[in-house]
C-alpha cells in the first residue's frame, strides 16, 4: 500500500521504519532542519539514533506531497498538534481514511482524537486508531509487537490489518474507539505515579498495587465516556498499562522518577526532550473525574504533584491513609 506517515517523531518513525518493509511509504515532517538531517543522514538522531532509515523510504516536509497518493494516511503526531495538522489536512482536495496513532486528550475541550478528527476534518472518512503496548525502539527494529486497530468502520478495519498484519507487528481488530483510546491516554498518568513510587523506593508491591487501582480508574474512566469494560482487559488497556509503567523506555514513568527526585516539571520535559503525553492528559483526566463523579486518587495525585507542586510523599501519605473499599465497584 501507499502510506503517507505524518510526524517524524520516534513513533512516527518507527512505524515508518517498519512498514517501509512491505510498503511505499512516504514520512513527512514540518521541521525543516529535521527533514535535511534525515534526509543527509538516513537517521533519525534526535529519536532513533541507532537506526538507519530503509532506502525505499521516502521523506518530504510538503504536506500535500506526502498525501498525494496515499491510499491512507497515519497520523503520529502529538495530541496537542492534531487539530493544527488536520486543519491543514482538510484544505487538500483529497479526503482520505485516517488511522491515529496519538495518544491522550485534548487541552481544555478533553476531546479524544476520533472526536477532533470528526470535528475538523470528516465525519464521514474512515478513521482508526493504532494503540497498544509499543515502545517505538523496538517496533522499529522489528521486534515482536501486538496492538489493536480500532475503528467503527469493520471493513476498512479489516483491510488495513490484512495490509500491514506481519508476524512481528500482529493486529487485533476492535470496534470499541472510545475505550481503546481512554486506555491509551491514562495508562501514561498512571506511568507517571509508578515512575513515582519506583523514584521513592517504595518497592515492588506498590507499583503493582499502583498498577492495579490505576487499571480500575482507567476502567471507570472509559466506561463512563461510553467504552466498553473488556477492552481495558486487553492490549490497549491491562497491556499498554504494563509496558509503560515498567519499561525503562517509558518517558512518563521517567518523569515520575524525576519528580519524586525533586526536579522541576520544565527541567524534566526539557532533559527528556521528548513528549510524555502524560503531563497534559492528567489534568484533563482530573477534570473528567470530577464531571462525572468518579473516584480517581491516583490520577488527582499526579495532578496535585505537578499543577499543585505539592511534595510526592505528602501525595503518597494522603493516598494511602484513604479509608478501605470494596475492590471493585457494584
Amino acid at each position: 500500500m501507499k502510506i503517507a506517515i505524518l510526524g517524524a517523531g520516534a513513533w512516527g518513525t518507527a512505524l515508518a521504519i517498519n512498514l517501509s518493509t512491505n510498503h511505499q511509504v512516504t514520512l513527512w515532517t514540518r521541521d525543516q532542519n529535521q527533514l535535511a538531517e534525515l534526509v543527509a543522514l538516513r537517521v533519525n538522531q534526535r529519536y532513533l539514533p541507532d537506526l538507519f532509515l530503509p532506502d525505499s523510504l521516502k521523506l518530504t516536509s510538503e504536506l500535500d506531497l506526502a498525501i498525494k497518493n496515499a491510499e491512507f494516511v497515519l497520523i503520529a503526531v502529538p495530541v496537542a498538534g492534531l487539530r493544527e495538522l488536520l486543519q491543514k489536512i482538510s484544505v487538500i482536495d483529497k479526503t482520505l481514511p485516517i488511522i491515529l496513532g496519538c495518544k491522550g486528550f485534548e487541552t481544555q475541550s478533553s476531546l479524544l482524537p476520533h472526536q477532533i478528527v470528526h470535528e475538523v476534518y470528516s465525519k464521514t472518512a474512515p478513521c482508526g486508531i493504532l494503540s497498544g503496548p509499543s515502545f517505538a525502539q523496538e517496533v522499529a527494529q522489528g521486534l515482536p509487537t501486538a496492538l489493536t486497530l480500532a475503528s467503527d468502520d469493520n471493513k476498512f478495519s479489516r483491510d488495513i490489518i490484512r495490509a500491514i498484519h506481519t508476524a512481528c507487528l500482529r493486529i487485533y481488530s476492535s470496534n470499541d474507539v472510545i475505550g481503546v483510546e481512554t486506555g491509551g491516554a491514562i495508562k501514561n498518568v498512571i506511568a507517571i505515579a509508578t515512575g513515582i513510587s519506583d523514584g521513592l523506593k517504595l518497592g515492588n508491591n506498590a507499583r503493582a498495587a499502583l498498577i492495579t487501582r490505576g487499571l480500575a480508574e482507567i476502567t471507570r474512566l472509559g466506561v463512563a465516556l461510553g467504552g466498553c469494560r473488556e477492552t481495558f482487559m486487553g492490549l490497549a488497556g491491562i497491556g499498554d498499562l504494563i509496558l509503560t509503567c515498567t519499561g525503562d523506555m517509558s518517558r512518563n514513568r521517567q518523569v515520575g522518577m524525576m519528580l519524586a527526585a525533586g526536579q522541576l516539571l520544565p527541567d524534566i520535559l526539557q532533559k527528556i526532550g521528548h513528549v510524555a503525553e502524560g503531563v497534559h492528559t492528567a489534568r484533563e483526566a482530573g477534570r473528567m473525574s470530577r464531571h462525572f463523579k468518579i473516584e480517581m486518587p491516583v490520577t488527582q495525585g499526579v495532578c496535585s504533584i505537578i499543577y499543585e507542586e505539592v511534595p510526592a510523599e505528602i501525595v503518597v501519605k494522603k493516598i494511602l491513609e484513604r479509608e478501605p473499599k470494596t475492590e471493585f465497584d457494584r
